[in-house]
């Protein structure tokens, strides 16, 4: 029973040749796929949730700059806002409800200065003042 045949003995080194070779190759590619993440980094982020007012602003003195060639035109709106808006807010305003054209507006302080000129708006086609302001 102490003797085995010289191919038996062959084949199981061949056995334990490969299995001793897929071990390599997928300790490897364990290696490779553990360095390559390893790098990573991820900013750091805050999440929470809280709650708070939202309140509109008073809008006054509402003035229609009217074209100088053209009357029936209208070129800017301004306004005057009862507080100055944080820096970074967009302020925008349309003219009747239906209007698909939205006018950005410009702010200095609490003024508003309205561009309507593209596309002209006017005197017509105005029934209303919607503005937004959003930060």
């Amino acid at each position: 029973m102490g003797f085995q045949s010289v191919g038996y003995r062959t084949s199981r080194g061949r056995m334990w040749a490969v299995a001793l070779g897929v071990g390599l190759v997928g300790a490897l590619v364990i290696g490779v796929i553990a360095a390559s993440t390893a790098g990573n980094t991820v900013e750091e982020t805050r999440a929470g949730v809280g709650q708070g007012s939202v309140t509109g602003y008073d809008i006054t003195s509402v003035h229609y700059s009217l074209n100088s060639l053209d009357a029936t035109k209208v070129d800017a709106v301004s306004f005057v806002l009862d507080a100055g808006p944080p820096a970074g807010t967009t302020v925008r305003i349309k003219l009747f409800e239906a209007s698909p054209n939205w006018y950005d507006c410009t702010i200095s302080g609490v003024s508003a200065l309205c561009t309507t000129t593209s596309p002209q708006a006017t005197v017509v086609e105005i029934t209303e003042l919607v503005v937004v302001a959003a930060q």
